[in-house]
């Protein structure tokens, strides 16, 4: 019971977190305005981890490699404190068990900015149908515009219904699918 109580708390606190850095590192690189209720939350409560790192981790291209490599570090410890409380023996090597987290970490990352996408795919398309005026849509859109225009090139629209969204519902779920493959694959290497 008080191992359940500690998961729960260690993947609420670090998992939250985690999502945050993310978001903070997906907002930034979209290029999303820090006008946006959403842009301010993201840098007042990752400001304290992310200013320090930037001074050790350069950006890569223009962008906050710092955060992205933050979030990664959370949930990678994260994923190990899990097991950890679980008694999970780590009775092999160091760098196996820290190259394991490392790569598990990544996977729920990627699994994680796939969710992220999924989330606002959805939530955009229940308000275009639902009040297509609504203040977070010009937020959604810009979440997920990136990835609708690749489609809305190739997939012409059916009666003024725009199955673009479906596509990329369609493509997440089959990534997910292929992650928890990898994932599994990976745990049992290690």
């Amino acid at each position: 019971m008080l191992n359940q109580l500690l998961i729960f708390l260690l993947e609420a606190l670090f998992g939250l977190f985690s999502l945050t850095l993310l978001l903070r590192f997906y907002v930034q690189f979209l290029r999303i305005p820090h006008h946006s209720p959403l842009s301010q939350f993201l840098m007042v409560a990752t400001d304290f981890i992310v200013r320090p790192a930037r001074r050790v981790i350069p950006e890569l291209w223009g962008k906050d490699l710092a955060t992205l490599l933050l979030a990664w570090l959370i949930q990678s410890f994260l994923l190990a404190g899990t097991q950890a409380i679980q008694g999970l023996d780590f009775h092999s090597t160091i760098r196996t068990t820290v190259i394991e987290f490392g790569l598990l970490g990544l996977i729920e990352i990627t699994r994680t900015a796939l969710h992220i996408i999924l989330v606002a795919v959805i939530i955009q398309i229940a308000l275009s149908w639902l009040n297509p005026r609504h203040p977070a849509d010009a937020l959604l859109d810009s979440f997920t515009q990136p990835l609708l225009k690749i489609f809305r090139k190739r997939i012409p629209r059916i009666g003024n219904v725009d199955l673009s969204s479906l596509f990329i519902l369609f493509i997440i779920q089959l990534l997910l699918l292929f992650l928890t493959n990898i994932q599994r694959g990976v745990s049992g290497l290690f």
